[in-house]
């Protein structure tokens, strides 16, 4: 089969050169002409103009895989491809879409013999060189002709990647994954927070991060990049204290509430996030005159200490 990526952002670009690494071949496209043609120099791919050229330079059955923003990106594409492509075709998700979605999507394309797989892929920037944690959602036909390229992505071939279900399962996995990344963010941040402010101690939270990483329970990768930076700049003076959520904790809080599930540490995690986007400030306004109507307390004017 004949294998193409479609989105040469910091993923796409970096799983294909991660696939070439691997001795596997790629066709590319992306809507910046200077992304195609550095990646293919840097890979030996080939650079294709347009999503027309890229389907018919490929050899059926095809594989074409889309590292998009989810949403409309992802949604325009597919729609795009479809009638392009033929039966046999396997389409790949890579985004972090939510899976009820994925599983109309999948259905859409069933109905033109493609198959659509969704993967929740995790590594971001440092995917390149140590791997990419690979969830996988399809047909068991389809994921054993991916095989060999989920075994180039993943940190190694026999660990790393997991075919979790049918349609949806993979999408649906990686936003579990996510929410509790939100969490584990969240506690390490609570954490590292407390000590810096602890009067009288003077800690050093960059040498205390560094010493968790050795030996302690709470050992993690998050750990070690915190650990790093912290090494870097502890007062973090330029960094504004503002958490973007990118959808995955929305979907897993709404899931977890219709599934009756109790997720208190990741759903609070999203909540801080939202506070620290500025979404809690009105609240906190009327807050402080319901202080001060029921108890005369004074309330600071905005702008002021």
């Amino acid at each position: 089969m004949s294998f193409a990526m479609v989105g040469l952002g910091k993923m796409g670009g970096n799983m294909v050169r991660r696939l070439a690494r691997g001795g596997l071949r790629t066709w590319v496209f992306d809507r910046n002409p200077a992304a195609r043609a550095s990646l293919a120099r840097d890979t030996g791919a080939t650079d294709c103009a347009s999503l027309d050229e890229l389907v018919a330079a490929l050899q059926a059955p095809r594989i074409i895989w889309l590292m998009l923003p989810a949403g409309a990106a992802t949604q325009s594409t597919i729609d795009t491809l479809l009638p392009l492509l033929a039966a046999g075709d396997i389409l790949v998700d890579g985004a972090n879409a939510w899976y009820r979605d994925t599983t109309i999507r999948a259905t859409t394309a069933a109905e033109r013999g493609i198959q659509l797989v969704d993967v929740g892929v995790s590594g971001g920037v440092w995917g390149l060189e140590e791997g990419y944690g690979l969830m996988i959602g399809g047909d068991e036909r389809s994921v054993a002709l991916l095989q060999p390229y989920f075994e180039a992505l993943a940190p190694a071939p026999n660990h790393g990647w997991l075919h979790c279900g049918p349609s949806g399962a993979g999408h649906f996995v990686k936003m579990v994954h996510n929410g509790i990344e939100y969490g584990a963010m969240q506690a390490y941040a609570e954490g590292i927070a407390l000590m810096a402010a602890k009067p009288g101690m003077d800690l050093d939270v960059a040498k205390i991060t560094e010493s968790w990483r050795h030996g302690t329970v709470i050992r993690s990768w998050l750990l070690d990049l915190t650990a790093d930076f912290l090494a870097q700049d502890q007062k973090l003076t330029d960094i504004a204290p503002n958490v973007a959520d990118s959808g995955e904790g929305r979907w897993t809080a709404i899931e977890a509430i219709e599934l009756g599930i109790p997720t208190p540490v990741m759903t609070s995690a999203l909540l801080s996030r939202f506070s620290s986007q500025g979404q809690g400030d009105y609240g906190n306004k009327v807050l402080a005159r319901m202080r001060q109507a029921f108890g005369g307390h004074a309330v600071k004017s905005a702008g002021k200490p």
